[in-house]
């Protein structure tokens, strides 16, 4: 590991206020699979893997806990509200995740910084290197502190937005055609799932997104499909 690698990985740690005692697995954690390919190196995809069932697992403990008046229904929304790509990404951007990120040469070219799915990921993929650096406590507490205002904002409900309404609200206004959703992919074993799904409107592609549920990957691509459409106007 180059010294320059080593300090903005310091740099990093006190951002995320969490000192490692191998600070190799934070640079792996910042391995995204386009550089680790380039490079012959590990990349961050089974750190992300782990991760994302500590943050699973921290969410609904926190949340059981705190909310004992609520269903579980409620608290799985609430979850899934927390836990989903674009949460994650905004925890990412807070943090300014993307300067830290090793990519390889196409994703650097193509915007893959900004991009709310390896953001996503490079969150989850810390959060399983704490775990394996510290211990299952430690690594709840550095998920509560990295998430809280994501947490508050969905408590509040000011968080939870139905992309998919907006979406056919919008095409509404222009076109008679609704908007189409197929999932062109299916990751992962069954208890970890990824879909990968694509928003259509008269056969064209207007967004892509994915999720740990379909639901999840549909809203996405909604949000993405919104994100193209608004930027057009």
């Amino acid at each position: 590991m180059y010294e320059k690698d080593k300090s903005k990985l310091h740099e990093l740690e006190n951002i995320i206020d969490y000192k490692f005692r191998d600070i190799s697995l934070l640079h792996i954690a910042l391995t995204h699979s386009s550089y680790a390919n380039e490079h012959g190196i590990e990349s961050n995809e089974r750190l992300e893997f782990l991760g994302d069932s500590v943050l699973g697992l921290t969410i609904s403990d926190h949340l059981f806990r705190k909310y004992p008046h609520l269903s579980e229904g409620e608290l799985t929304k609430m979850r899934s509200n927390i836990v989903s790509e674009y949460s994650l990404a905004l925890v990412a951007k807070d943090i300014n995740l993307g300067d830290y990120l090793m990519l390889g040469k196409g994703e650097e070219r193509t915007g893959g910084r900004r991009r709310d799915s390896i953001l996503a990921d490079g969150v989850e993929a810390i959060i399983g290197a704490i775990y394996i650096d510290g211990d299952f406590y430690i690594s709840m507490q550095v998920v509560l502190n990295l998430l809280q205002k994501q947490i508050d904002v969905v408590v509040k409900g000011t968080g939870v937005r139905d992309y998919k309404t907006e979406l056919q609200e919008y095409i509404q206004k222009s076109s008679k055609e609704g908007v189409e959703y197929v999932t062109v992919e299916e990751r992962g074993p069954d208890h970890a799932k990824l879909f990968i799904v694509n928003v259509l409107h008269r056969g064209v592609i207007l967004g892509r997104g994915r999720g740990r549920s379909k639901k999840e990957a549909e809203q996405n691509a909604a949000r993405a499909a919104l994100n193209f459409l608004l930027s057009r106007e």
